[in-house]
């Protein structure tokens, strides 16, 4: 049988230049993030996801995000695959070895990066037909407004966003874009009128941190978000928890290399994942689907087992089975997602960590992505993997997460 296509459920979209000054309302588009194009020096990595960005005249061209009178973001080859990766456009030539921290310009990025009809030639040939894109100006969970200091700006920042998701890069003649929204952090109340105004025009998915407290927000023990997970819960709206949605990459020591930090990313899925299970959240909301994307998988079957066990060995003296009447894992399955790239270890973990559970992104275009060979590699990942389970894996876990109107 041949291989489903893929809906992947992590993906990343490089937003036009036109987005904000195009969607926000007149009064706001003086402040509102605009793009200036500037020569720029060397990057570098600062705490809280943010760059030391310097601008050089002998430097790179980069097109740069400007939002309340400052630089916030510069584009960059290793967010953005620039088209000196495809020699002459031949994907087959693909070369991350040139996907650096080094400024871009939309005129040298691949198109598939920010217009939607050239996505969807990327994504045909590489045998997607389904994509959930994370923000990148507004950062994963629209961090880039929250921490802004006028909030009524922020907030129409917020809903234009969402208005061009789900009215231009998810348009219907397109077909292949699925929307994924960010809602307005610094107030719970308006984030339930955006979720539940997007989730009656279809949006099955919002951006949230996976760990709330790194942001200096309240964390999910406390109450303050119950009111969004319960509009979540009565949406049907699945909560998508992108690592670095924290702000923050786990790493052992401050002189780390890089590497360590993108090895144990998924530290704060698994943090993450702990307090949901032990919270009571996923016991108050029985509807409430979340998911770790980019968190990868193979370190759930180690992490359930712990929980159940702690939950069982410790219950003495912490108390857990008070908010989870039923073994930790019981709120697992059917209802947290794992998302993944690149993780033979965990499909080979497949009875563990749950056939209804997983489900498979590209993370185009940065430089964990599968594209163009996604379809080569998943045949290869899935060797001997019954269709039923290959299907729930590429395609059917997806469509069941986003309430998917699709086979």
């Amino acid at each position: 049988m041949e291989l489903p296509k893929i809906i992947s459920v992590d993906d990343h979209v490089v937003e036009p230049a036109h987005v904000w000054q195009t969607w926000l309302p007149e009064k706001h588009r003086a402040k509102g993030p605009r793009v200036e194009r500037k020569r720029w020096g060397k990057f570098k990595l600062k705490k809280g996801a943010k760059y030391e960005m310097t601008e050089d005249p002998e430097g790179e061209w980069g097109d740069a995000w400007i939002y309340e009178d400052k630089v916030i973001y510069v584009q960059k080859k290793f967010v953005a695959i620039p088209k000196s990766a495809t020699d002459g456009d031949d994907v087959s030539t693909f070369d991350k070895t040139v996907m650096t921290m080094t400024a871009v310009t939309y005129d040298d990025m691949r198109p598939g990066c920010w217009d939607a009809k050239e996505r969807k030639k990327d994504f045909e040939l590489n045998w997607v037909d389904g994509s959930l894109p994370f923000p990148t100006f507004p950062r994963f969970c629209g961090q880039t407004f929250y921490e802004a200091d006028d909030k009524e700006l922020a907030l129409a920042c917020v809903q234009a966003y969402n208005d061009w998701m789900v009215e231009e890069w998810c348009d219907p003649s397109i077909g292949i874009n699925l929307p994924l929204c960010i809602m307005p952090l610094w107030d719970v109340e308006l984030a339930v009128k955006e979720i539940e105004r997007n989730a009656a025009r279809g949006v099955r998915a919002v951006c949230f941190s996976e760990l709330p407290t790194r942001l200096d927000l309240p964390s999910i023990h406390t109450g303050h978000w119950d009111p969004m997970f319960a509009a979540c819960n009565d949406t049907g709206t699945t909560v998508c928890m992108h690592v670095g949605s924290s702000s923050t990459d786990p790493a052992s020591s401050r002189d780390a290399p890089a590497g360590v930090g993108s090895m144990v990313a998924f530290n704060n899925s698994m943090a993450s994942l702990g307090d949901y299970l032990f919270s009571g959240k996923m016991v108050q909301f029985p509807k409430l689907k979340i998911a770790y994307s980019e968190g990868q998988i193979g370190w759930i079957p180690y992490a359930l087992e712990r929980a159940d066990t702690v939950w069982e060995e410790h219950n003495a003296w912490q108390n857990s089975k008070r908010l989870c009447p039923e073994p930790p894992s019981t709120y697992y399955y059917d209802r947290v997602f794992g998302c993944f790239t690149w993780d033979r270890h965990g499909v080979r973990s497949l009875a563990e960590v749950g056939e209804n559970n997983i489900c498979f992104e590209t993370d185009y275009p940065h430089t964990d992505t599968t594209w163009p060979n996604s379809k080569e590699y998943c045949e290869q990942m899935l060797e001997g993997v019954p269709d039923e389970q290959r299907y729930k894996i590429l395609r059917g876990n997806a469509i069941r997460m986003l309430e998917l109107d699709r086979v």
